[in-house]
């Protein structure tokens, strides 16, 4: 039996492990085997045009008959002048030189905003939760969320963030340590947020709310998770440790780069998209690093960073393509997902027994 079983009864599962909604790397034969082994499987969709959302959603359902979570991204439309925008391209020019991929483009928001159409998305599939990034969308859409019986969680990397989290309504709260792989969670102008670890970030998030709190961050195993029960969380989301299964949209120079990773093979980066996301060190993300404050507004900076990460074909350049990885992704694992959630939960409760 788990320590406290408020997240579960919230969300009607039978273990608290949340799979991170990795954008383009959750698929659905993932998100459903997740759900079937009694966890909480996310569908990224911050990147997805609406259409390919419905025939994601229409796959899960398919595959099980268990609660899952949809994501988006809540971030507020980004601004530019062309000044700033020249300078931007220029900086990736000699990239485009390099790989023959001619002028630069001049930059487009290549990410939907969560806006009226996206909002009419969800109440139309009605997932049992729907989770955000970067915030929260406004008070007539959340409200219209609840309607629709939807539950809500967020990311929050300070205490602040989780206060302002909870005051909105969210139903459960995301503690974001630094130590997580991808984007943060961060929709504050504090310069320190999304740079505390989770050993200090869940246990004060847990002290500040009174919602149920997820830890995130380095968590790779039932040590990791027992160790969030006892700073306080309800339960735990993990994205890194999924990337290994073979259920997951990874390409094979990405998980050839996971096998290989070390405690030190991770860094954080806003070259690919504007915002702070950690990653495995590549050539580019080591190169570009040092001009992090002269990127643009998230997401203006991917559409110039994208074309770099593939060729014509679809091939992967491992030198250019971001590959999201938390700091531990030499604890990465490559069981079938279900069988990995399995073993979690097993692993968890041997520790707390």
């Amino acid at each position: 039996m788990w320590p406290r079983r408020n997240l579960q009864d919230l969300l009607g599962i039978e273990h608290p492990i949340i799979q991170a909604p990795m954008s383009g790397i959750t698929t659905p034969e993932l998100v459903s085997a997740v759900c079937n082994a009694g966890a909480l499987g996310s569908l990224g969709c911050g990147l997805l045009p609406s259409e390919l959302v419905r025939e994601q959603v229409a796959a899960v359902r398919t595959a099980t008959d268990r609660p899952f979570n949809l994501n988006f991204f809540a971030h507020p439309r980004p601004s530019m002048d062309n000044k700033t925008a020249a300078e931007a391209r220029q900086r990736v020019q000699r990239y485009y030189d390099e790989l023959g991929l001619g002028t630069a483009p001049e930059p487009t928001e290549p990410f939907p905003i969560f806006d009226s159409s996206r909002l009419a998305l969800v109440l139309e599939l009605r997932p049992r939760v729907v989770s955000f990034h970067f915030g929260l969308p406004g008070a007539d859409a959340l409200n219209a969320l609840r309607q629709a019986g939807c539950l809500i969680l967020s990311s929050a990397t300070t205490v602040a963030e989780a206060r302002w989290l909870e005051a909105a309504g969210v139903d459960a709260i995301i503690a974001q340590g630094a130590e997580a792989g991808g984007h943060r969670g961060t929709f504050t102008d504090d310069a320190g947020a999304g740079t505390v670890g989770a050993m200090v970030l869940v246990p004060r998030v847990v002290d500040a709310v009174r919602v149920p709190v997820v830890a995130a961050g380095g968590i790779f195993d039932g040590r990791g998770i027992e160790a969030a029960f006892k700073l306080g969380a309800s339960g735990v989301q993990m994205g890194t440790a999924f990337l290994g299964c073979p259920e997951s949209n990874v390409p094979p120079p990405y998980r050839e780069a996971l096998r290989a990773a070390t405690d030190l093979s991770t860094h954080v980066t806003r070259m690919y998209t504007g915002r702070p996301a950690r990653v495995l060190r590549n050539r580019f993300s080591s190169d570009m690093s040092a001009s992090d404050a002269l990127v643009l507004d998230f997401p203006l900076q991917a559409s110039l960073t994208m074309p770099l990460g593939r060729s014509a074909d679809g091939e992967v350049r491992s030198d250019f393509f971001p590959m999201w990885a938390g700091q531990g992704a030499s604890a990465g694992n490559n069981l079938p997902a279900g069988e990995f959630v399995r073993r979690l939960a097993n692993e968890a409760q041997e520790k707390h027994s």
